[in-house]
C-alpha cells in the first residue's frame, strides 16, 4: 500500500500555530490533505502530530491520525527523515505490505497534484532509484553570488565573475513540497540528496518557502491566482 504522510507538529516559533493557521480562508494543512486525497494515489492519507488540536483539524479534512507522534520526535531539532521512518514503522504494524510513502509538508498550499503523479510514475519507471522529490531552479546564477564580510564585499566564486549567465550551468534547490520514496529507501541509509533520487522540477512560481509572515502573505497572493 501507499500512504501520504503529512508531518505537523505543535509549537512553531516564528509563525504561531503555523500548521493550522488560516490561509486564504482555511487552515493551511487543509490544502496538503485535500491535494493528497484528490490525487487518488494513496490508500491512506495520515498526519503525524503531537497535538490533539492539529489532529482534530486533520480529521475534519479527511486525513487519519493513526498514532500520536512521540515527544522526542516533535522538538525544534528533529529532522524530517526520522519522522518518516517512525510513520512507516507504525503503518507497517497496521498494513502488511507498505511499499511507498510520500511525505507532503503541511505548509505546501501551492502543491499541484500533477507533480505528485509525476513523482510516483518516475519512481516506478526507474526501479533502481529510491526517492523522487520536488526541486526548482534558482532564479539567479548561484555562481555569481556575492559575500559580505564585515564592511567588504567580494564574489563568492571569483572564477565566474567574467562568465556570461547563459554559459553557467543551472542550479536547483529543494522545493520543500513532497518527497516520494520506497519504504526500503526511507528506512535505509541512502541519502535523499544523491543519485538515489529523481528530481521532479517545478516552475518557480509554484514554489514559496514559508518561514516568515512575509513569506506567508506572498504565498497567499500566489495561491489566489492559481
Amino acid at each position: 500500500m501507499r500512504f501520504a504522510l503529512i508531518p505537523a507538529r505543535n509549537g512553531s516559533k516564528r509563525i504561531p500555530d503555523k500548521n493550522i493557521r488560516e490561509f486564504n480562508g482555511k487552515p493551511i494543512i487543509g490544502y496538503s490533505i485535500e491535494n493528497a486525497l484528490l490525487s487518488g494515489l494513496f490508500d491512506e492519507v495520515i498526519v503525524s502530530t503531537d497535538s490533539e488540536q492539529i489532529a482534530n483539524v486533520a480529521q475534519d479534512f479527511g486525513a487519519s491520525v493513526p498514532f500520536i507522534r512521540p515527544k522526542e520526535l516533535a522538538d525544534d531539532f528533529t529532522p524530517t527523515r526520522p519522522i518518516i521512518s517512525h510513520a512507516i514503522e507504525e503503518m507497517k504494524k497496521i498494513h502488511r505490505n507498505v511499499t511507498h510513502c510520500c511525505c507532503i509538508y503541511a505548509t505546501a498550499p501551492l502543491l499541484q497534484t500533477e507533480y505528485l503523479v509525476k513523482g510516483i510514475e518516475s519512481l516506478i519507471a526507474q526501479p533502481d532509484k529510491r526517492f523522487a522529490f520536488s526541486v526548482t531552479e534558482f532564479n539567479f546564477p548561484i555562481q555569481r553570488a556575492l559575500q559580505i564580510v564585515g564592511s567588504e564585499m567580494s564574489p563568492m566564486y571569483p572564477e565566474f565573475v567574467q562568465s556570461r549567465s547563459q554559459d553557467l550551468p543551472k542550479a536547483y534547490h529543494d522545493a520543500g513540497q513532497f518527497y516520494w520514496g520506497t519504504t526500503e529507501g526511507f528506512l535505509s541509509e541512502a541519502a535523499l540528496f544523491s543519485n538515489a533520487s529523481i528530481p521532479i522540477v517545478l516552475p518557480s512560481y509554484l514554489v514559496q518557502d514559508i518561514d516568515t509572515l512575509d513569506d506567508w502573505l506572498r504565498a497567499e497572493l500566489i495561491r489566489k491566482v492559481l
